[in-house]
C-alpha cells in the first residue's frame, strides 16, 4: 500500500482523536443513560455535560490551531470531486462538532432545575449557564427546553451520519485505492 506522506502537525493529531473519542464516548453515553439505574440518571448526564463542555472547548481549540496552522495539501490520488466532498464534509463536521455542545448547553440553561442544580465541569470547575435562557419567564424555558433537546438529538444524529460518511471516506482510500491517507492522522508519525 502506498502511503501519503503529508501530516498533519502532532497537536493537530492529538486533537483530531481526543475530540473523536469523546464524541463517541459520549453518543454512547447518552444512548446507553437509562441501562445505568435511576441512582446514576444524575450523575451520568452532568458526566455526559461535563464531556460536550470539554468537546466544545477542544473544538475551538483545533479550530483557532487550524487558522493559525495550515493543513497539509491534499492527497494528489483524489479526484476534484472528492477534494470538494472531503471539503464539504470537514466543514459540515467542525460545525456540527460546535453546534451539538452549544445546542446540549443552551437545552441545560433551559432545564426547570437548572437555577438549584448547578453546572460544573467533572465536579470540579463551576461552569455558567446562558443567562439570557436562565433569565426567561418558566413557560417560556420549558419550550426552550423541548425545542432545544430535538435540535441537539437531531444534530448529534446528523454529525454520526457524517462521521461515518469520513470514516467510509478512509477506508475506501486505504482498502479500494490502497492509498494510505490515515496515515496522516497517525500519533505514530511525527
Amino acid at each position: 500500500m502506498n502511503t501519503y506522506s503529508e501530516n498533519y502537525t502532532y497537536f493537530a493529531k492529538l486533537l483530531h482523536w481526543l475530540i473523536a473519542g469523546l464524541i463517541l464516548f459520549n453518543g454512547v453515553l447518552a444512548l446507553t443513560d437509562e441501562w445505568w439505574g435511576e441512582s446514576a440518571i444524575r450523575p451520568i448526564i452532568n458526566f455526559h455535560k461535563s464531556l460536550g463542555i470539554t468537546v466544545l472547548l477542544l473544538v475551538v481549540l483545533r479550530i483557532l490551531w487550524r487558522i493559525t496552522h495550515k493543513a497539509p495539501t491534499m492527497p494528489t490520488h483524489l479526484k476534484i470531486w472528492e477534494k470538494r466532498l472531503a471539503i464539504l464534509g470537514h466543514t459540515l463536521l467542525y460545525i456540527l462538532i460546535l453546534l451539538v455542545p452549544l445546542t446540549g448547553w443552551l437545552h441545560d440553561s433551559a432545564w426547570k432545575d437548572a437555577s438549584t442544580h448547578p453546572m460544573t465541569l467533572f465536579g470540579l470547575i463551576s461552569w455558567p449557564r446562558i443567562s439570557f435562557i436562565m433569565n426567561l419567564n418558566s413557560i417560556t424555558k420549558e419550550y426552550l427546553h423541548h425545542v432545544f433537546g430535538i435540535i441537539h438529538t437531531t444534530l448529534n444524529y446528523s454529525l454520526y451520519g457524517i462521521l461515518f460518511i469520513h470514516i467510509a471516506a478512509v477506508f475506501k482510500h486505504e482498502r479500494v485505492d490502497k492509498i494510505s491517507v490515515l496515515s496522516r492522522m497517525s500519533l505514530k508519525s511525527r
